[in-house]
């Protein structure tokens, strides 16, 4: 897979692909993300975008679903044949299908229209972010008075030892390693469970009730693990370390 992107420097000399039929919606992307310094290139179709993400590779690229050749889901999925390049599905499709169909075909992220521009920047910079070459996790990672020690399989809350199950530690694992990324009912259970699963979405609500509850996390006002409704969960706490 191509991964001949720019290195990460705020806005400048990154380029964003915007994959819209909407010429509103591409003017209007355009001009905020140029304002932020953002270099933006735009595609109307399918075949276009993949075209242009394949002569030139953008740094990310924001994608709507509903286009006229080829649906978005696909051109996902033509894409990740040759490029990792960041994924985040802009759409006016709000349904759990939709967003579990675009996530397992490989986006990285997925915004309902109509959108705010302040959320759909912030979830740029986190991509870009994650993107980046970076060194490697430190084992014994902390979250305020939570550290989980990656290296001894060990869970403390406020210097005492948090006792889970090997389930409980694997689900936590797979997520604490993803900070901030959308992991799906399937992935995690694919993941955790093994390959034979991915439909079992009530086994993930069980274990994921337990972990807030062993972590301290309240499912109302979650600092840890926030749930992604129909669609999956992501670690959200930010590392102390």
């Amino acid at each position: 897979m191509s991964s001949l992107r720019a290195p990460f420097a705020g806005g400048s000399g990154t380029t964003v692909l915007v994959v819209d039929d909407e010429p509103q919606i591409r003017r209007a992307l355009r001009t905020s993300l140029e304002a932020h310094g953002y270099a933006v290139r735009t595609a109307a179709n399918g075949e276009e975008a993949l075209v242009a993400a394949a002569e030139r590779a953008p740094d990310l690229v924001f994608l709507d679903l509903g286009l006229p050749d080829l649906d978005g889901t696909e051109v996902i999925r033509r894409l990740r044949a040759f490029s990792d390049v960041p994924v985040i599905v802009l759409s006016v499709r709000d349904q759990q299908a939709d967003k579990v169909a675009a996530l397992d075909a490989g986006a990285d992220d997925y915004v309902t229209k109509p959108f705010g521009m302040e959320e759909v920047l912030a979830r740029l910079r986190a991509q870009l972010r994650r993107a980046q070459p970076e060194e490697p996790a430190p084992a014994l990672q902390r979250y305020g008075d939570l550290e989980v020690d990656l290296a001894r399989r060990r869970v403390t809350l406020r210097g005492e030892l948090v006792h889970l199950t090997p389930t409980e530690y694997a689900l936590l694992e797979a997520l604490v390693t993803n900070p901030g990324k959308l992991l799906t009912h399937q992935w995690l259970l694919r993941k955790v469970w093994g390959r034979g699963y991915g439909q079992e979405s009530h086994y993930l609500r069980v274990y994921v009730r337990a972990l807030r509850r062993k972590l301290g996390d309240a499912a109302a006002a979650p600092a840890l693990i926030l749930t992604e409704p129909g669609v999956g969960y992501r670690w959200i706490a930010e590392r102390s370390n």
